[in-house]
């Protein structure tokens, strides 16, 4: 089975749809979105403008402010502190890479937790490995939500996460630990990936090496998320040989068209989740 992330992700818009039309008539006003984009990289910008679309199309507040390369990091910290103040913003997003001379930690963490729907917040990222109530990164939650769709009952089941970054790797293993999978968390220096690969039930590959995870690393009905987007001579592939793969794997997430467009709609979840947090 080939898995349709912009399928379900254009069933999760609905439901956040229909979700903020319930918060209008209830709170008389509906969830915002403020993304702060500096610079004017074409993969941003593209990017920016996708979760513009899909913030209106839900029915969100969208509000985009855009920065040149070279603004002061203190105009963006201040902006920041104003956002957080802003009974009307649910959430903010500042669109990484960053330009060298900001300090992207700092920025992170001027934005107030409660409205960090990135998630990246030291005090969400503490919060989803104790358990409790946080904003989840976009991209692990993505990966999640189309894993429940293939396997709604993951307890007991074997997960290995390729790639232990703070955006993707780390933040997948817990919401998977909550699922009472046991999870085991490779890397690039891991002695022999393969024979990991193939205990799994479930593969999230998020490493960002070209067709890395290969047919003959992967079991008879594993579930397989290419979480990786390489540009190589052949165009845009993931981190999961996806010919190989699909012809041994129960479920696999195509490149693209299968994490990314969760991405921009559990951004949208987050913004959501934020502004019903702020009403109770």
């Amino acid at each position: 089975m080939i898995i349709d992330g912009k399928k379900i992700a254009s069933e999760l818009r609905e439901e956040l749809k229909q979700e903020v039309l319930k918060l209008r008539e209830k709170y008389n006003k509906v969830p915002g979105l403020t993304v702060i984009l500096i610079g004017d990289m074409a993969p941003s910008q593209i990017y920016v403008r996708n979760k513009e679309k899909s913030a209106i199309e839900v029915g969100l507040k969208s509000e985009v402010l855009r920065y040149k390369e070279t603004i002061d990091e203190k105009i963006i910290l201040d902006k920041i502190k104003e956002l957080n103040k802003d009974d009307d913003v649910s959430g903010i997003l500042v669109q990484l890479p960053l330009p060298k001379h900001i300090n992207k930690q700092k920025v992170i963490e001027t934005i107030l937790p409660s409205k960090d729907v990135d998630g990246f917040h030291p005090m969400n990222v503490g919060n989803l490995s104790s358990g409790y109530e946080s904003s989840i990164p976009c991209t692990p939650l993505g990966c999640y939500l189309l894993i429940k769709k293939i396997e709604p009952n993951l307890n007991g089941k074997k997960a290995v996460i390729v790639g232990r970054s703070n955006l993707n790797g780390k933040p997948m293993t817990q919401l998977l630990l909550k699922e009472n999978c046991t999870v085991t968390i490779t890397h690039s220096k891991t002695k022999n990936l393969k024979a990991e690969c193939l205990e799994a039930d479930i593969i999230v590959a998020a490493v960002g090496i070209p067709e890395l995870v290969k047919g003959d690393w992967v079991k008879k009905d594993a579930i397989i998320i290419d979480v990786g987007i390489n540009k190589t001579n052949k165009g845009i592939v993931g981190d999961v040989a996806f010919k190989e793969v699909s012809k041994v794997a129960k479920a696999l997430t195509p490149v693209p068209g299968g994490v990314g467009p969760m991405t921009i709609a559990c951004l949208l979840k987050n913004t959501v989740e934020c502004f019903k947090r702020s009403q109770k």
